[in-house]
């Protein structure tokens, strides 16, 4: 790539750039500069570099690339010996933590910004340090920020850019100023707070017995402490401005966190706190979908099905995903404090909790399934800090767009990769009839951008195809909106919203197949006990009326009649189904179901029951590849536009296990008879993994499924479920 590097200042950094490019190839000849002897001596001994030169003209002649790696503070006075030189077409980049510093820097030496110059800043470090502790992986998967300008030469970046690729490195550009700012806060702030808090308390007359009894949490948040005070001060007088403007933000904060002491104010502290201890999980979960490489490749986890298996037990699958959403959102916006119990921990629940945490709901938990929420009425949301990040939960896009289009400010709502795909104008477009403003991206994709302070009227919408997700939308858009609101489905669908909202002392009018509210009620907080998920029992439902001589209980499941389409599509099957000890717990219907092993038949599928059992039609599949004769599904188009398509990869899946299956537009016909091995592909849907998981107990071979992931979003105890009642599936081990 290039013939000649000159790397100046060996220390950890400089040293470890030098050494990594060197082991690489990429570069013919790797020359050091360093003012110290014995760190020249130590760098060729140790294969840092093919040769070092004190002196610094003698050194950078022919070089095609000159890495800055001096202290922040030392940069000026290089620059300016570098500007006296004849450096040809040579490219110079450095490894500074303050970009804003080098390049003003840069551009008083050489009287304005060379083009060849590209500004660089490696995240990565060691407790180590000297060309000692030069380390060639020191930047594989760290993080690499270029901050070009506008006159640097694009070739120039580009090199740059690939020799750290070439170590390994994340590389991201970014401009100068918004670099110093990040950093003064995700760096430079901690460190000048250890610094201080471990000072202030060392000057204290009780100092021995603050250390001698100081804790692992004091020890942790301490540790930066003991990093090289030259470099930091350096560092700190470099980057100034951006520390000074970062410092002055935390001190109102503290100042308002201590006011909140002083005042004992708990729910203000309680509202920093929990936001606090997610803080970190949450924004990974928002970056990590910025994949580097091919996800497939990287993140492809794989479940291990082996054939045969048979059930017993009983078992309780995890809380009901539809109510544990609505349960976040009613209670936030009701006055007073709401206990919920059984809620479900999974990712697409936690993105409606995280969301209103994001627009300042102080919530509780997860602990165990209980979640404490304080809410903050109908008109007590806050703007979020930023776009409201929902993974891959097309509920949580979904319900939230109703009840944002009636806030007094913007909001932005964004997802996954997956999400980023799925149509949101079946939201989108009646809300704006009703007076939203609404912004999406092609075709009516993510991200939404929902306009704020725009008066919402009633609306009298007749759904054009049975969806709960649009009915709930719209009837929580009612709660703010002038006049009536009416939504009539075609189908019955799930009425949980409807349920909850009376439970929270609104009323909600149904009359037939239409729903109706009026705003002007308030939401009176409640005790809501999320009962087991039907769709989650579902996998098992299917798994032990297939496998032979099995026998299983289903504890707490909620059989809401809207919901209860799989169990009249396996009894018409065949299937042996008992609904015992039934009761009603928060208005809504439990039972546990206790089912046995039977021969199952295909069947023609009721039309009425699709919109009942719309989200257990995977493995719903399943059971017609084992039953006896053909399967016919017919007005099913919604599954085409789930997590996946639905009907396309659960064809594709199944004929490759050598089910004869043919999709159609709306549905799919499935002949039962054997089921082989083989490798399918989940397609990120957890629905589907899990799908073909209980097609094992019928296989003759086993199947490798993959794409697995997601299987934690709906079901995050999925496999160990498994294993308790006898299916014979497991993460593969990676290589």
């Amino acid at each position: 790539m290039i013939g000649r590097l000159v790397v100046i200042g060996l220390g950890l950094i400089g040293g470890s750039f030098a050494k990594g490019v060197r082991e690489s190839g990429v570069c013919r000849e790797v020359v050091g500069v360093d003012l110290d002897p014995q760190s020249r001596q130590l760098a060729v001994e140790l294969g840092v570099v093919d040769r070092c030169e004190e002196d610094l003209a003698l050194a950078c002649q022919g070089a095609d690339v000159i890495q800055l790696a001096v202290p922040i503070l030392a940069m000026e006075k290089l620059l300016a010996l570098l500007a006296r030189m004849d450096l040809g077409q040579a490219v110079l980049t450095d490894v500074g933590s303050a970009k804003g510093n080098v390049v003003r820097a840069a551009q008083e030496a050489f009287a304005g910004m060379p083009a060849r110059f590209v500004p660089g800043h490696p995240i990565a470090g060691s407790e180590q340090s000297g060309v000692e502790a030069s380390n060639a992986q020191l930047f594989r998967r760290h993080k690499v920020i270029l901050t070009p300008l506008e006159q640097t030469d694009p070739d120039a970046l580009d090199l740059v850019d690939r020799l750290w690729r070439e170590l390994g490195a994340d590389v991201e550009h970014m401009q100068v100023e918004r670099h110093d700012e990040v950093l003064a806060a995700t760096s430079h702030l901690p460190h000048l707070l250890a610094f201080g808090l471990v000072d202030s308390l060392a000057k204290r007359s009780e100092n021995l017995d603050i250390f001698r009894y100081a804790a692992g949490g004091f020890r942790d948040f301490t540790r930066i402490a003991g990093s090289d005070p030259v470099m930091w001060h350096d560092i700190f007088l470099a980057n100034r401005e951006a520390v000074l403007r970062t410092l002055d933000t935390f001190r109102n904060d503290l100042d308002a966190l201590r006011d909140a002491v002083d005042a004992g104010d708990g729910h203000q502290l309680l509202g920093v706190f929990t936001r606090a201890r997610v803080a970190r999980e949450h924004f990974g979960k928002i970056l990590a979908r910025r994949a580097y490489v091919d996800a497939m490749n990287s993140n492809d986890l794989i479940f291990l099905a082996n054939p045969g298996g048979r059930l017993s037990g009983r078992i309780r699958v995890p809380g009901d995903k539809s109510i544990s959403h609505r349960s976040i959102m009613l209670g936030s916006l009701a006055e007073g404090t709401t206990e919920v119990e059984g809620f479900l921990e999974g990712e697409d629940a936690l993105a409606t909790l995280q969301a209103f945490r994001d627009m300042g709901v102080v919530i509780e938990g997860p602990h165990h399934g209980r979640v404490t929420i304080h809410g903050v009425g109908l008109h007590g949301l806050k703007p979020a800090p930023g776009p409201i990040y929902l993974g891959n939960s097309g509920t949580s896009m979904r319900l939230l767009s109703g009840l944002l289009a009636a806030q007094s400010f913007d909001s932005t709502l964004t997802g996954d990769l997956s999400l980023s795909k799925r149509p949101m104008n079946r939201v989108a477009n009646p809300l704006r009839e009703m007076g939203a403003v609404i912004e999406t991206a092609a075709e009516g994709r993510p991200p939404m951008v929902i306009r704020g302070g725009h008066k919402l009227k009633g609306l009298a919408y007749t759904l054009p195809m049975a969806s709960a997700q649009v009915k709930s939308c719209l009837l929580l858009a009612g709660l703010y909106a002038d006049g009536k609101t009416t939504v009539t489905e075609p189908a019955p669908t799930r009425d949980h919203t409807e349920r909850m909202l009376r439970g929270f002392g609104y009323s909600v009018n149904v009359d037939g197949a239409t729903a109706s509210v009026e705003s002007g009620g308030k939401l009176k907080a409640t005790h809501i006990e999320v009962p087991a998920d039907i769709s989650s029992a579902a996998f098992f439902l299917v798994a032990a009326s297939i496998a032979e001589g099995s026998e299983l209980v289903l504890e707490h499941v909620g059989i809401n009649p809207t919901r209860t389409g799989v169990i009249d599509i396996l009894r018409l099957m065949g299937a042996d189904i008992r609904l015992e000890n039934q009761r009603e717990v928060g208005g809504e219907p439990v039972a546990d179901l206790h089912v046995r092993a039977a021969k199952l038949k295909g069947i023609e599928i009721p039309e009425e029951l699709v919109p009942l059992a719309i989200d257990e039609f995977p493995v719903l599949f399943v059971a017609a590849a084992c039953a006896e004769g053909r399967t016919v599904l017919r007005g099913a188009e919604e599954l085409r536009v789930k997590e996946s398509d639905r009907i396309q990869v659960m064809a594709d899946g199944l004929l490759t296990l050598g089910v004869k299956c043919e999709p159609t537009p709306d549905g799919i016909i499935i002949d039962g008879g054997q089921i082989g091995g083989g490798e399918v592909h989940g397609h990120g849907d957890h629905r589907i993994a899990m799908a073909f998981s209980v097609a094992s107990l019928r296989a003759n071979a086993p199947i490798r499924i993959h794409d697995c992931a997601n299987v934690a979003t709906s079901f995050p105890n999925f496999l160990a479920l498994c294993a308790q009642v006898g299916i014979r599936v497991a993460q593969e081990a990676q290589s």
